[in-house]
């Protein structure tokens, strides 16, 4: 073998003994560097606005007179509670519904002017029929309607009261029974806390209890207030007309074991 060709052949051994070296080295790998990754930023999902939100109150008003001649003139007034702002069709029952109350119950006052007898001493009969906003909150829209009214030569006008809570995502109106547990006593402890109430009034005499004992027509007039259950109690009822009518707030605490946490009220009393 030449010299030339030992060299290479030295060569080749010597690259031959290093890549075998190369391939039983351990070579170390480089890792990335470990980041810490952005949180990842949760978009809650909407909540569903309440139809009430997307809705105003407003009134319209109404205004009749009739000159009479066969029997006493009359004058009627009133306001009916009216939603605007959508088309929904729970507001469009709601505006119905209203519009159909008071126009029935002023249409009773109007068939008992016209059947009063003209007579010297006539001097004309009239209603006006207002309404509050006791309160709303959620869905539930709660209105107290005030009637005041004079029949033709009666000796003193008179006062009524007409109260509605209204639940509108359901479009209908609400009855007492409907707040508190099924075959609770509810209304006794209503007329519990009324009675003791009214009886710190000193026009109070027990001949007036029975107005407020537990039947469902002594509290047919309701309301949901801020504070607790609003139950107003016309004149004559547990009072003498002196005393005009009357009102008691039963605070929610004082129900709370009666009232249905699955009912109307869940998430809105607590």
């Amino acid at each position: 073998m030449t010299s030339r060709k030992r060299t290479q052949f030295g060569l080749l051994a010597s690259l031959f003994l290093m890549v075998g070296l190369a391939c039983n080295a351990v070579v170390p790998v480089q890792l990335p560097t470990a980041t810490q990754a952005s949180p990842t930023r949760i978009i809650p999902a909407p909540t569903e606005t309440l139809l009430s939100q997307q809705v105003a109150l407003t009134s319209v008003p109404f205004s009749e007179t009739d000159p009479g001649g066969v029997f006493p003139t009359y004058t009627i007034t009133y306001q009916t509670p009216q939603l605007t702002g959508s088309d929904d069709a729970r507001v469009l029952a709601f505006n119905q519904f209203f519009a159909d109350l008071l126009a029935r119950e002023v249409d009773t006052y109007r068939k008992n002017f016209q059947q009063l007898p003209l007579t010297n001493l006539s001097n004309g009969s009239t209603l006006n029929a207002t309404f509050t906003l006791v309160s709303q909150m959620g869905e539930l829209w709660s209105f107290k309607f005030d009637f005041s009214f004079y029949a033709d030569t009666a000796a003193h006008p008179g006062l009524s009261s007409l109260t509605v809570t209204y639940d509108l995502g359901q479009a209908r109106p609400l009855s007492l029974d409907e707040l508190f547990l099924p075959n609770s006593n509810y209304l006794n402890a209503i007329s519990n806390y009324c009675l003791t109430e009214l009886k710190k009034q000193p026009y109070f005499d027990d001949m007036y209890s029975q107005g407020a004992l537990p039947t469902a027509e002594n509290y047919r007039n309701w309301n949901l207030a801020p504070n607790g259950l609003l139950i107003t109690f016309d004149t004559y009822q547990v009072g003498p007309g002196a005393a005009g009518p009357q009102s008691v707030i039963v605070p929610y605490a004082k129900l709370s074991a009666f009232i249905n946490s699955q009912g109307p009220l869940a998430g809105i009393v607590p």
